[in-house]
């Protein structure tokens, strides 16, 4: 079986619920990601923030500066996802890929004794995806070999 751990992402990126949206913003910007998970002083998912989230809460620029709710006011607290699903880096990659799939979620925080320790998402099972495509591809015969071997007699 194969497990979350040997795939999951740990060079973690974080955050705390205290921060601004537009430090979020930032974060996501600069480190090209779409997930940023909120934790606490003792490194526990007490949320998360997406870019989704950001450009829900993101005030339009279409509004009169003067009644406009800038970035820098908007607290995470007020805008992250509270109720976050969360694995156990011992778990399967074939569960976890079954729940993203299930409720249409785009990354799993990866968690040991509570203890955030990595990340996964769906990009992650694209990259496995396409390396057993690859793989596959690799493994199957040439079908040029076939049409060479056959010396003119059709081959279906």
């Amino acid at each position: 079986m194969f497990t979350i751990d040997t795939i999951m992402s740990t060079d973690l990126i974080t955050i705390a619920e205290d921060a601004s949206l537009a430090d979020a913003r930032s974060i996501m910007h600069e480190n090209h990601i779409h997930h940023l998970p909120v934790v606490n002083d003792d490194n526990e998912v007490i949320g998360l923030v997406t870019l989704t989230n950001v450009l829900a809460a993101t005030d339009s620029f279409l509004r009169d500066d003067d009644s406009r709710i800038h970035a820098t006011e908007i607290v995470l607290r007020d805008v992250m996802v509270r109720d976050v699903a969360t694995v156990d880096r011992h778990a399967s990659l074939r569960s976890a890929a079954l729940f993203l799939e299930k409720h249409r979620i785009g990354c799993l925080p990866v968690v040991d004794d509570d203890k955030l320790c990595g990340i996964i998402t769906d990009t992650d099972f694209v990259a496995v995806a396409i390396n057993l495509l690859e793989q596959l591809e690799a493994s199957e015969p040439d079908l040029d070999d076939f049409d060479e071997e056959a010396d003119g007699e059709e081959v279906a």
